[in-house]
């Protein structure tokens, strides 16, 4: 017996005879080499298999759980909506109306400045989405909600017990967009800047 022998502990040889039996375990190859090398003379030369390549069962497992990892949330494209925000402001001035503090303003130039933004904020809705509301009843009057209807499209508020049917008067008809298309975005345009600034020179 090698000097070296005594060198390893009995907490070396423990971890590595238990690694050795993964090893064998799961690899044919390692598993004959091993094999070979304890007891060469069991194994002719000439009977030898030759090497193989096998698929690894425990590689394999780690491959299938990461390949079932969750990727991580993407954040949402908000350039459509920074759009339809420059259009906003274009049409109405809608960020200027938004940015600026009303607080000390009389409501009769609140009002008329409301009365511009609306106008301008409609007519760049309209111009890019067809909106129509979701119920067709006059809000005030008194719905029945079936069983099975949308919670998406009806939010229930109030006292809500039991199961539908539901009766109810309608407080909002909804909206719904069913259609939108904004202008294509020319190369090298920034959403983010939703109006330039102005220099008069």
């Amino acid at each position: 017996m090698s000097d070296n022998a005594n060198e390893l502990g009995i907490a070396t040889r423990l971890w590595f005879a238990w690694a050795c039996f993964f090893r064998v375990f799961f690899d044919a190859e390692f598993a004959y080499r091993a094999f070979k090398a304890q007891s060469p003379e069991l194994v002719p030369a000439s009977t030898a298999p030759p090497p193989q390549v096998v698929e690894k069962p425990v590689e394999r497992i780690v491959e299938r759980i990461v390949e079932k990892v969750v990727e991580a949330p993407r954040a949402a494209d908000t350039s459509s909506a920074l759009q339809l925000l420059a259009l906003f402001q274009r049409e109405g001035r809608f960020v200027d109306f938004l940015e600026q503090d009303v607080a000390a303003f009389p409501d009769a130039d609140i009002g008329a400045a409301a009365r511009v933004v609306h106008e301008g904020c409609r007519k760049a809705l309209r111009a890019h989405a067809k909106i129509a509301p979701i119920r067709t009843e006059e809000e005030g009057a008194r719905v029945t909600l079936a069983a099975g209807f949308s919670p998406a499209e009806v939010k229930l508020t109030g006292n809500v017990q039991g199961a539908a049917p539901y009766k109810g008067v309608l407080v909002h008809r909804g909206w719904r967009a069913s259609d939108f298309a904004l202008p294509t975005a020319l190369q090298g345009h920034d959403v983010n800047v939703l109006a330039p600034a102005e220099v008069e020179l």
